[in-house]
């Protein structure tokens, strides 16, 4: 377990540590959405906000059957894409997003979804996270994907101190190397996803629990809740 102060130097050497041990426990970690084209992972991105992969991948094979072209997305009747997405939730807000940026792609970028951070998230329904996990599985870029799995998990590993996604994400950027920008985001996802739970993190089985300051807590805390009632 890192001492509780430590050195940029020391803070950047045990991320590296991180990566390694990650690398073992997920390699070859990537975006977890299916789509076969650019316009599909965009759409399943937006849909996932606040919604497990899990569920929009349930939903896509009958959603990119029916809405096969940028087009099919703009030219819908709203309602009817609010009806189609409706199990993702906030589906009136996904739906306008989704259209909206259809719309968009149509009238500024010929239909095709564009390659760069600047014009991404100019579009309805595109943040920075979105933008970068397009970035990251369209055109191979370097990106730190901030949702809130990797909120949780870099904060109670001591890599990132910062509350909101952008300020995060620069934090990340400073002390891991660029190349692995990408895999260390999703395989936190996925750490996030199995282990680290946001309730109950499994921290005996962690991999990471010796290079975590907070592994172990939770239980300790627990533990000092049961005490105290006992008293």
């Amino acid at each position: 377990m890192p001492a509780k102060s430590e050195s940029a130097a020391e803070l950047m050497a045990r991320a590296r540590k991180i990566v390694s041990i990650l690398r073992q426990t997920f390699p070859g970690a990537k975006c977890t959405l299916d789509y076969k084209n650019p316009v599909q992972l965009l759409i399943a991105t937006i849909l996932s906000a606040q919604c497990t992969d899990k569920l929009v991948n349930s939903l896509s094979p009958k959603l990119f059957a029916k809405y096969r072209t940028v087009a099919d997305w703009a030219k819908a009747p709203l309602t009817q894409i609010e009806t189609d997405i409706k199990p993702t939730g906030f589906f009136h807000n996904k739906a306008k997003s989704i259209q909206g940026c259809c719309q968009e792609l149509i009238a500024r970028f010929g239909g095709e979804v564009p390659d760069n951070m600047e014009a991404l998230v100019k579009l309805p329904g595109v943040g920075r996270k979105t933008a970068n996990v397009i970035l990251a599985a369209v055109w191979g870029r370097p990106t730190v994907i901030v949702d809130t799995h990797v909120t949780r998990v870099t904060a109670r590993l001591g890599l990132a101190k910062q509350k909101t996604a952008d300020k995060i994400e620069m934090e990340l950027q400073q002390i891991l190397p660029e190349k692995d920008w990408s895999f260390f985001s999703h395989a936190i996802i996925l750490h996030g996803r199995s282990t680290c739970a946001a309730k109950k993190p499994d921290c005996p089985a962690c991999p990471l629990n010796k290079l975590c300051p907070s592994a172990f807590a939770f239980g300790v805390l627990a533990l000092k809740g049961r005490k105290s009632r006992i008293k």
